[in-house]
């Protein structure tokens, strides 16, 4: 049987759990997991000329410029490496790369999760990224084994740049301003289902794979 080339998003603001939820549904159903802030780290992590344009826009608290973003995106698509399917993470975030993805690709369903601010900014500080495989964990609710340790590959567990009290009520803000706008452009192209993201892990993936089909 020929298995159907699916294709979701997960969008939300930070600290919604996007990175966390697309690596539980690429884990369990052979879908490549696509993550433009994961290509921007790598970028800052090994200096590139990118790289460096990420890490004036985070030190100020700003969004990386669309068509850098578009940029990185265009290329990494057009590998190709995901012949069953994959999840989006945190891209498009506005109705501009909405615009550009569309132009080049379908969805079959876009899930948004949905989270007070102040529990986003909380989960967001509380978060740390292995260094060496990309590993997300959440201190208030996933702690590793050992204290600053990846549970999977031993790597070192570090606080992302971005994450400072400053720079996430900046994020979190043009994120909201931004989402509206984002989700009446893709409801013409894909059905997009709202999931309370405020509750525990389990219950909200739950109701993800529940509303995909998958489950």
């Amino acid at each position: 049987m020929v298995l159907r080339c699916r294709k979701y998003l997960l969008v939300g603001v930070p600290g919604s759990g996007k990175s966390t939820h697309t690596a539980l549904l690429t884990r369990d159903f052979d879908l490549v997991r696509i993550s433009a802030g994961d290509i921007l780290r790598w970028h800052v992590s090994h200096h590139t000329k990118i790289g460096a344009r990420v890490r004036e826009a985070m030190a100020a608290g700003r969004l990386v410029d669309d068509s850098l973003v578009e940029g990185i995106m265009r290329e990494r698509l057009e590998q190709h490496d995901w012949n069953h399917g994959f999840v989006l993470d945190g891209f498009p975030r506005n109705r501009r790369q909405a615009e550009f993805f569309l132009d080049r690709y379908d969805l079959d369903a876009v899930i948004c999760l949905d989270v007070p601010d102040t529990q986003a900014r909380d989960r967001a500080l509380s978060r740390r990224m292995c260094g060496d495989c990309g590993l997300d964990y959440d201190l208030i609710g996933g702690r590793p084994r050992r204290e600053g340790v990846c549970d999977s590959c031993g790597g070192r567990l570090e606080r992302r740049e971005d994450d400072t009290p400053e720079a996430l009520t900046a994020r979190i803000e043009d994120h909201r301003e931004s989402i509206a706008a984002l989700l009446d452009r893709l409801r013409r192209k894909a059905p997009v289902f709202v999931v309370d993201a405020s509750r525990d892990l389990d219950t909200v993936q739950e109701e993800i794979r529940t509303v995909l089909g998958l489950s």
